[in-house]
């Protein structure tokens, strides 16, 4: 029996479609799905008959989970090189997406995870369901929010996104929508209307037509501490000030970062604030390629994914063990030139 392929193209009037389509992983992306897509939004670039680009992915449970983390893996502990060149078009594909001439229209509806956000939260259309979840949880397997991750999050309102950055946190539709990682919330139900009506009306005009208004956004309410606590560079004063506050939601955020790997942690706490600084997306594109070669070479990141991933014991050893250990030095290699092998983005 032949096996359906990776990411099904296909025509609905003038939308063309991209559909995720490995659904027992939750569409967990390729190398080859990279380039599949990569592909079809070149060749449609210059095609009159295309007005819309619409993304989807297959199965009920999410749009996408993000890479193939367990493939990465192996490519880590084997010393290899294949993970960069993976990262290296994935990211190009990221650039395309956030610059594409023509209306692209992301459903976030379910699971959308690192890579999936990369496909999605750059699009012009962003739409967004109440089965959405939507995470950056890099820091809990030895990595960073890449993918464009750190450029979202630091344009986030106020600390929103370091919060989420750095406790690898979770959001739903509301949020998401509230703190720049999508645009429109429509119900499920409504999605095959949406779906039809994009292949003969204007992108922006189907989606108005069957949007409801968000709903609430807690990250949005709780800036009146998450500001204050989380500004600056220093993660051990974040800590202090979360502990200080003695809430209940402040305790719990304290503990899940110390809880994930403390390199990441300060390495992501950092790249945030550079990318805070990038008016467009491919200087923290170029920003975050440096950073993931480093990990991909890092203790941390092999024993993050075995412990979340591979044997699921969720005991991570992280080396060193706490923020505290993480030197200077440490941090500032991990932004250190990677000569011939930057991939140069910006120019």
């Amino acid at each position: 029996m032949t096996s359906e392929p990776p990411v099904l193209l296909r025509r609905d009037g003038h939308a063309a479609h991209i559909v995720l389509n490995r659904p027992r992983a939750i569409n967990a992306l390729t190398h080859e799905m990279v380039g599949i897509i990569t592909a079809a939004l070149e060749e449609w670039r210059d095609d009159d008959t295309v007005r819309t680009v619409v993304l989807t992915g297959a199965g009920e449970r999410g749009l996408c989970a993000g890479g193939d983390i367990v493939a990465m893996w192996r490519d880590a502990k084997a010393g290899g090189t294949e993970s960069a060149g993976f990262w290296a078009d994935e990211y190009r594909l990221n650039a395309t997406i956030a610059a594409y001439p023509k209306p692209y229209v992301a459903v976030m509806d379910g699971i959308v995870l690192g890579g999936g956000i990369g496909l999605s939260a750059h699009a012009p259309q962003r739409v967004v369901t109440e089965r959405s979840s939507i995470g950056m949880p890099e820091t809990g397997i030895g990595f960073l929010p890449d993918v464009g991750g750190t450029f979202l999050l630091s344009h986030a309102p106020g600390e929103t996104g370091t919060h989420l950055g750095l406790t690898a946190g979770s959001i739903g539709a509301g949020d998401a929508i509230a703190i720049g990682f999508a645009d429109h919330y429509v119900p499920t139900d409504r999605l095959p209307a949406l779906l039809a009506a994009l292949a003969t009306d204007d992108a922006d005009e189907a989606i108005a037509a069957l949007e409801q208004p968000a709903p609430p956004s807690p990250l949005a309410a709780a800036r009146t501490w998450l500001d204050d606590a989380y500004a600056g560079d220093d993660v051990l004063v974040i800590l202090d000030r979360l502990r200080a506050l003695g809430t209940e939601e402040a305790t719990r955020a304290a503990a899940t970062i110390e809880a994930k790997s403390p390199t990441s942690v300060r390495v992501t706490l950092r790249a945030l604030r550079e990318a805070a600084r990038f008016e467009t997306l491919p200087p923290a594109l170029d920003l975050e390629y440096r950073l993931a070669l480093r990990f991909h070479t890092s203790h941390d990141f092999v024993e993050g994914v075995r412990a979340q991933v591979v044997d699921k014991d969720r005991n991570p050893r992280w080396q060193p063990p706490h923020v505290r250990d993480v030197d200077d030095a440490t941090v500032a290699s991990y932004f250190a030139s990677a000569g011939e092998r930057e991939l140069g983005l910006s120019g």
